[in-house]
């Protein structure tokens, strides 16, 4: 390029003005010149015709004609230099080839060139902007009367280029056309000078020093009468809002609302009125609404930056808004004949106070906004009360008025006109939306109470949430909802309740506003009165009701709510003398299902409205608390009937015939039909969210749908309702607690789906997947991609479960395993995972020792209930087989010796073992890790491969038991001797048994306790007012009983007993045939007291289907005396603590009614856990909601400490004192020392609920550290709550029918 001409250069400048044209809009739209510069640097990627612009092809010719030779023969040795098919890839190549030409020396000669060129260029095209600028200018005033006319609809900026911004805006050039602005000067002058003010560049209008000035001009030529002069202004405002900073931004802001703020106060300005309307199409609201929506678009964009900035700035803006939406014309006027101020137009514009929410939202803009409405603006909040007073009071006035202003559809037709009565309701929505904006903040509650000038007394909080209740059903009726509706609605019930619903969401603000007797009063008023069938009734509509529920359902689903619906203020939960909210929802909605109100009979609205208040009865009866206040409405026999009755129609629906008009009715109908029928499964479901509700729900005969229908969902990734946040975990393990719900969850397939997912991962699927990526090698013994299937599993599998799943059931134990062959259900997870007694199970695993260990640490857990234990040991001889694979993990060294393989499995093993082998509580039993240790010796634990335990996993603290007696047990013998009047010695004995277990826990054991206990039960026996069941004449000798067998779950108990008692040092010799004899005796004793039932449950097909745990620990206590014990336990038997301290006393037990003897579920779940966690909730919050958020429940673990009497989970000692606590002070303590135990875990259970694996630690650890004599006083404080309510509900197991 060293020969450049002068032709060159005139056709590269006109190249160049090609190019700068064609992306002129581009250029010019961007908002800074950064932006410009990414627009240009990415225009071959947004402009399509790039390539065609000639500027284009030049660079490209110059540059291959520089460097193509270069770059071909760069191009030719590289691919020489390349294997053929080999290559390295195309990519790799041009990145090469791109690299080394941009390092050489003929690229840096052609861009220094080029660069010299382009600047001659650059500089010869700004010499010509002058002259272009003044053309231009001639042009325009030719042509500017025909700008002016179509000036308004001109979105682009004037025929300027867009480089003439480049020039400095002059002092005296802005003064000038300050002067050329006034409004003496000619029409044409002032369009000029605005025109030329639009197109200067805003930095430069700012620097300058009569920026003040040009303001305050600003808003006296906002009056300008001329439409064209106006819009002109607007479209400067509009440029500086969207172009400038905020500063700048700000004094326009205030400008124009200093301006319409004169405008309305100005007497001289034609303001429509009430009475006239609203004509948009009429030119002075035409302006008015341009200039209020530019203000309105400026308050919505605003906060997004203005937090950028000093708070001055934001403060302006926010104080000339309110002194705007301030200004209140004559009050005194008729309402009719008001002059409408400005927040009718800002109303019209922005119906649901967007502007506000956005202002509300930052902390930075609300403080300041609080501020100002409190010190000097207050009148805005006192307006919007007084026009949602006054909208409430004309529906009260015309409620059979249908002229009453509610939103009508009017298509895609354009709304020109708003009368008077349209106005009012536009200002009511907005003045809605802005106030329930402000309740949700604290600062905002605290502009209230309110007073108005035409009330005597002041608006309170409370007053304003009544109105806005009343609202909902004293609102004019609105066209019928829909579920296809999609449009936005603006009635006002469904106005009132999506601000409700805010309010709900927001804890702070819902007890402050929601959760107060006058407004509980005041959603319940309409359905008191449908219920008194009164002439307010029927002006209730269906709509109304559903908003209602709605609402209702979001209080009663958070604590505070649920409390006040329960037991209203004044802790009353009666159902006869002013009933709570609780029990008249109940009583509407069993109405409801009987279709027992007239006003609704045959409404299409009624599957609807029942659906919304089961939902709300629903978020009730789901806790314990609510479900004792519901439980006599029967609710569950009301909606089981409901279903059946649905469930028939939807079999009847006829099926569709092609071609026929009836098709869509019919399939619409059948839609509705299911959907109501799944609601009510839905209804029932929750029902199992508490032990009762199980129950109840059993009793139904609904069980197996609800949980096929659970399993449908889950399988769906649904969740129970829109108000559960944790899905389906707590309904599942709730239902696995009992027999027939893990009958119902195999018969469901959910177990099925739960195994199949577990050894999709674990194994592999059915299917053959691609595999893109390998799986990490797992470093855990359960892989957190296993996790959630073996928590799964760890919920499932309580012993009644296992019991229904497994009992009496051989594995398959087959010669051969398809690598394909899926497991299905739990004996096939024992026989493919646990039990690995051959070379073929073990050849069928692609991932053995992942696997095995996986089903290992399963046993671990399912070990810990003892009963589950026993049933393993006595079906599949589990030690044996444990204990044969550790020894085929011998190694022979030299010199005979033999030393174990210490690796994964033996290690999982030998916990396993020491487990099984050795009972005991957290001081009695010693525990192998299940981890290596760093050091020489990673493992110092001895294993063993026979039956003979080491004696390093012994206790040495607990292996004596000290019988003698000192003095003090004298006293305590003597305290407790019988005196004439029996009611006193009982009480006596109390308190001294309380005393003696604060001061000196320790000596109530061995024969003292023996003695204590045998003393005690007899006396009380003496009583027929403290006996709970009737005496049973019992005469069997032990030649009688000789001959009976037991189960072999019993015998294995009976041989683990005795292991533990002569441990502790408390059996002797022969103490297991008394023992035997005992468990005969006992189980032909409670024979006699059985009732006959049917059932395909296999825990009702005869015998106690676990171990009698209660009986091995009196046994003990009594030190192996089989007489006392057994003289005893018929004593015992007729007292009410029998009923939940001694489990086999009531299976199938006559006293029982038929309905819970055929359920399966015996009184210490549906009564004693449920008490469990109905207290739990109050008492230690914390642990209820981990529980909760884990997917685990507390009734199930307690259920397992109650069954096996706390055996492996308590020391020896604390196991008597628990049996002797519930004994002498009555059942109830049995519940709470279990909410002792959970209280003394609580920051155990807070840690492994974040750790996910609560239910694991729970079953697995011991109770360290905990002692039931230290919880004495706590115990007592229960006691004096909760004992009047716990004991009535248990006496009533008996005779209970719902």
């Amino acid at each position: 390029m060293a020969n450049f001409s002068s032709e060159d250069e005139a056709r590269l400048q006109s190249m160049l003005r090609q190019l700068l044209q064609s992306v002129k809009e581009k250029i010019t739209g961007a908002p800074s010149l950064e932006c410009a510069e990414e627009i240009l640097l990415h225009l071959e990627e947004t402009d399509e015709n790039f390539h065609n612009y000639e500027f284009v092809k030049y660079l490209r010719q110059y540059i291959y004609s520089t460097l193509g030779a270069m770059i071909e023969e760069e191009m030719e040795k590289c691919t020489s230099d390349q294997n053929q098919g080999e290559g390295s890839g195309y990519d790799t190549l041009v990145q090469h080839v791109t690299k080394v030409t941009q390092e050489s020396k003929e690229y840096k000669e052609m861009m220094h060139s080029l660069k010299n060129v382009m600047m001659v260029v650059v500089e010869s095209l700004i010499s010509k902007f002058e002259e272009d600028q003044i053309r231009n200018k001639e042009v325009q005033k030719k042509t500017v009367k025909e700008k002016c006319s179509n000036y308004c609809t001109d979105n682009c900026s004037d025929s300027d280029s867009s480089f003439n911004q480049s020039y400095k805006f002059s002092q005296g050039k802005l003064q000038l056309l300050l002067e050329q602005l006034d409004p003496g000067q000619p029409k044409e002058v002032r369009l000029e000078a605005i025109q030329t003010l639009c197109s200067a560049p805003p930095s430069d209008i700012l620097n300058c020093e009569n920026w003040t000035t040009l303001c305050e001009k600003l808003t006296i030529c906002l009056s300008d009468p001329d439409p064209a002069f106006n819009d002109r202004i607007l479209k400067f405002c509009a440029q500086t809002f969207t172009l400038s900073p905020l500063h700048m931004t700000k004094e326009i802001y205030t400008s124009l609302a200093r301006h319409l703020e004169l405008y309305f106060l100005s007497g001289e300005n034609h303001i429509p009125t009430l009475l006239t309307g609203v004509d948009v199409t009429h030119p002075n609201v035409i302006h008015l609404l341009k200039k209020v929506r530019l203000l309105n678009e400026y308050q919505k964009e605003v906060p997004s930056f203005w937090i950028r900035h000093p708070e001055k700035y934001m403060e302006e803006i926010v104080g000339s808004t309110l002194s705007l939406l301030s200004i209140q014309h004559d009050q005194s006027l008729l309402v009719s004949q008001k002059i409408l101020d400005p927040i009718y137009f800002l109303a019209l514009l922005d119906v649901k106070a967007v502007w506000f929410k956005k202002w509300m939202h930052a902390y930075y803009s609300r403080t300041v906004v609080l501020r100002l409405l409190e010190k000097k603006y207050k009148s805005v909040i006192t307006s919007s009360v007084q026009q949602c007073i006054q909208y409430f009071e004309s529906c009260e006035n015309m409620r059979s008025d249908e002229n009453l202003i509610c939103p009508k559809h009017c298509g895609n037709k354009q709304k020109t006109f708003y009368s008077g009565q349209e106005l009012q309701y536009i200002y009511f929505v907005h003045s809605l939306c802005l106030l329930g904006r402000l309740l949700i903040y604290t600062q905002g509650r605290k502009l209230f109470p309110v007073k108005l000038n035409n009330r005597k007394d002041s608006v309170s909080l409370t007053d304003l949430l009544v109105l806005f209740t009343r609202l909902i059903y004293y609102s004019p009726s609105c066209p019928k909802m829909t579920a296809t509706a999609h449009a936005e609605d603006y009635s006002p019930a469904s106005l009132v309740t999506e601000v409700l619903r805010i309010l709900c969401d927001q804890k702070e603000c819902a007890t402050e506003c929601l959760y107060k007797s006058p407004v509980i009063d005041a959603f319940l008023e309409p359905i008191h009165n449908l219920m008194k069938e009164t002439e307010a009734a029927p002006n209730c509509s269906e709509t109304a009701l559903i908003h209602i529920a709605d609402v209702l359902a979001r209080i009663a689903s958070v604590e505070e709510g649920l409390f006040l619906l329960l037991y209203g203020e004044s802790m009353n939960s009666s159902k006869d003398e002013n009933p709570t909210g609780a029990h008249l929802i109940a009583q509407f909605s069993k109405k409801l299902l009987d279709e027992d109100i007239s006003v609704f009979s045959g409404s299409e609205m009624l599957p609807v409205v029942k659906g919304a208040f089961i939902s709300v009865c629903r978020q009730m009866y789901s806790t314990c608390e609510g479900l004792q206040v519901l439980i006599p409405y029967n609710l569950h026999d009301s909606i089981a009937k409901a279903w059946k009755k649905t469930s028939l129609l939807s079999e009847r629906i006829p099926t569709p015939v092609k071609g026929s008009d009836s098709v869509s009715s019919v399939s619409q109908e059948s839609q509705n039909i299911v959907a109501w029928e799944e609601n009510l499964l839905d209804d029932l479901l929750n029902f199992a969210a508490t032990p009762r509700g199980l129950l109840l729900l059993q009793k139904t005969g609904s069980i197996n749908d609800c949980v096929t229908f659970m399993f449908n969902q889950y399988a769906k990734k649904l969740q129970v309702s829109r108000h559960k946040k944790f899905g389906y975990g707590v309904v599942v393990t709730q239902v696995a607690s009992t027999s027939a719900g893990a009958a119902a969850l195999r018969n469901s397939g959910f177990i099925n789906a739960l195994i199949t997912e577990l050894w999709a991962i674990l194994e592999c699927g059915r299917d053959d997947v691609r595999v893109t990526h390998p799986r990490p090698t797992p470093v855990d013994p359960i892989d957190r991609s296993c996790q959630k299937s073996f928590l799964g599993l760890v919920n499932l599998l309580s012993y009644p479960a296992v019991y229904e799943l497994i009992g009496n059931q051989d594995i398959p134990n087959k010669s051969e395993y398809s690598l394909r062959e899926v497991p299905t259900c739990i004996i096939d997870i024992i026989d493919r995972l646990i039990i690995l007694n051959s070379e073929a199970k073990i050849r069928s695993l692609f991932n053995y020792e992942q696997s095995h260990i996986f089903g290992l640490r399963l046993l671990n857990v399912l070990c810990c209930d003892l009963d589950t234990l026993l049933l393993l040991e006595s079906q599949y001889q589990v030690s044996a087989v444990l204990l044969n694979a550790q020894e085929e993990n011998v190694l022979e060294i030299d010199g005979g010796q033999r030393d174990f393989i210490i690796d994964g499995l033996s290690v999982e093993r030998n916990h396993v073992l020491v487990r099984i082998n050795l009972i005991g509580g957290p001081l009695e039993r010693i525990l192998p890790p299940r981890a290596l240790q760093k050091g020489n010796d990673p493992y110092p634990w001895p294993m063993f491969s026979s039956c003979s335990l080491p004696n390093s996993y012994l206790s040495q603290v607990t292996k004596r038991v000290d019988l003698k007696q000192d003095n003090d047990i004298g006293n305590l013998l003597s305290l407790f001797k019988i005196s004439d009047k029996q009611a006193e010695w009982v009480e006596n004995c109390r308190v001294q048994f309380c005393q003696t277990m604060r001061t000196k826990p320790s000596i109530i054991s061995g024969e003292v306790l023996a003695e204590l206990l045998e003393k005690f039960v007899l006396d009380l026996t003496e009583n027929p007012f403290d006996c709970y069941f009737p005496a049973v004449e019992y005469k069997a000798i032990d030649a009688n009983v000789k001959n009976e067998s037991l189960s072999s779950v019993q015998q294995l108990g009976i041989k683990m007993t005795v292991r533990y008692g002569k441990f502790l040092n408390l059996l002797k010799d022969g103490a297991e045939n008394d023992l035997t004899l005992v468990l005969k005796h006992s189980e032909r004793f409670l024979k006699q007291q059985q009732a006959a039932i049917k059932s395909s449950l296999r825990c009702l097909q005869g015998r106690y289907p676990g171990h009698d745990w209660f009986v091995s620990s009196l046994f003990l206590i009594m030190l192996g005396d089989k007489e006392k014990t057994l003289i005893f336990l018929q004593k015992f038997s007729r007292l009410l603590t029998s009923a939940f301290l001694w489990l086999p006393r009531l299976h199938i037990s006559k006293y029982l009614p038929t309905d819970i003897s055929e359920s399966g579920i015996h009184p210490i779940y549906f009564c004693g856990a449920h008490y469990i966690e109905m207290l739990l909730k109050t008492e230690v919050p914390l642990v209820f909601s981990a529980f909760h958020m884990s997917g685990f429940t507390p009734s199930q673990i307690c259920q397992q400490w109650i069954t096996q009497c706390f055996w492996n989970y308590l020391d020896w000692i604390e196991i008597c004192h628990y049996i002797a606590t519930c004994i002498f002070l009555g059942p109830d303590y049995q519940i709470y020392i279990c909410i002792c135990i959970l209280k003394h875990l609580q920051q155990d259970i807070l840690k492994h609920s974040q750790s996910q694996d609560l239910q694991v630690f729970l079953k697995e650890e011991a109770l360290h550290g905990f002692r039931v004599s230290d919880y004495f006083e706590y115990m007592e404080n229960l006691e004096q709550n909760y004992r009047p309510m716990l004991l009535q509900d248990m006496k009533n197991i008996r005779v209970q029918s719902t």
